[in-house]
């Protein structure tokens, strides 16, 4: 197959948080091109002797371009690649008799072998067919959103996954170009439907719009919900959960989500003493996000964007 460039973001950050986690499985929950799992890998190989890796994606071009690059690291380590969405974690765990693992990565970021493969559908920067699907098989396609919803489903989703300010308007003028096919075609319809003066700020005018669309089409919010406290919960003591994400709606659920984790009594404020007994289930590495210096965005701009938060599992702690 025709590989693509990929550059694993904050990468010595991501191998020096999972290489420290204890002997055990690590789960790279969003695979991709493998690059992140591929050095997480050799790190740990060169700690304990060994290493097992079991990496999920949906995209079955992904779990084929990662078998490629992993392929020189399988005689020191176990590999299992799994067609799975994050949020089935707890199924391939299951299924293979794993009660803990020692660290997960979720990297939330859209790959390269989405967005410059023009045919996915993903860029408005090239003339493709309206996709979107990170999975093949999925049922909704980009294209069946714009063209079957109505103005309120369309302007409630630009609202809610884009945060379009303009998003009625958006929505609007969609219904009205009906049908539209391509991705250049509704870059154009969105940008015309956003005010002059607005288009001139942020970026390009149809960059919420995709953005929306994307997370509705592969439903990412809710995946990433289900999986948050999961991945906390299968952590064996002293292992690591480490998350990568890309906009404000992606990191605010991981920070609630680890925050939760991290929260010990519960009770209402004014009791003497504690009655719920809950204690911490997992404590901060990163107190605040951290992202990508400036030399690394210069090599990768697309790592602009990127926030890492990471916990580390606690003995005991509220299940």
């Amino acid at each position: 197959m025709t590989t693509v460039p990929h550059l694993p973001v904050m990468l010595d950050r991501v191998v020096a948080l999972l290489s420290e986690a204890p002997d055990g499985v690590i789960v790279d929950a969003t695979l991709g091109a493998a690059g992140h799992a591929r050095a997480v890998i050799e790190a740990r190989a060169e700690r304990y002797g060994h290493a097992h890796l079991i990496g999920l994606d949906r995209d079955p071009m992904a779990l084929e371009l990662s078998a490629d690059h992993l392929a020189v690291v399988r005689e020191s380590a176990a590999v299992e690649l799994v067609r799975a969405r994050f949020d089935e974690l707890p199924a391939v765990l299951d299924e293979r008799g794993i009660p803990t693992i020692a660290g997960i990565l979720l990297d939330l970021g859209i790959s390269s072998m989405h967005v410059d493969i023009a045919e996915r559908g993903f860029s408005y920067r090239q003339d493709a067919p309206l996709d979107m699907r990170m999975d093949p098989d999925l049922p909704v396609s980009a294209a069946d959103i714009v063209n079957g919803w109505s103005t309120g489903e369309l302007t409630r989703i630009l609202r809610d996954y884009g945060e379009e300010r303009f998003a009625d308007r958006v929505a609007r003028g969609i219904v009205a170009a009906r049908p539209l096919h391509s991705t250049t075609a509704l870059a154009e319809v969105v940008r015309d439907a956003i005010p002059a003066a607005a288009r001139r700020r942020g970026g390009h005018p149809a960059t919420r719009a995709f953005q929306a669309l994307r997370i509705a089409v592969n439903d990412e919010l809710a995946a990433l919900d289900a999986v948050l406290p999961v991945a906390v919960e299968r952590l064996a003591p002293g292992g690591v959960a480490v998350v990568l994400s890309y906009h404000s709606l992606e990191d605010r659920r991981v920070k609630q989500a680890f925050a939760a984790a991290a929260t010990g009594c519960i009770c209402p404020p004014g009791l003497p003493v504690c009655g719920c007994g809950r204690t911490p289930m997992a404590e901060p590495l990163v107190r605040r996000p951290e992202r990508p210096d400036e030399e690394e965005i210069a090599a990768n701009p697309r790592a602009a964007s990127a926030r890492l938060r990471a916990v580390r599992r606690l003995p005991g702690g509220h299940r």
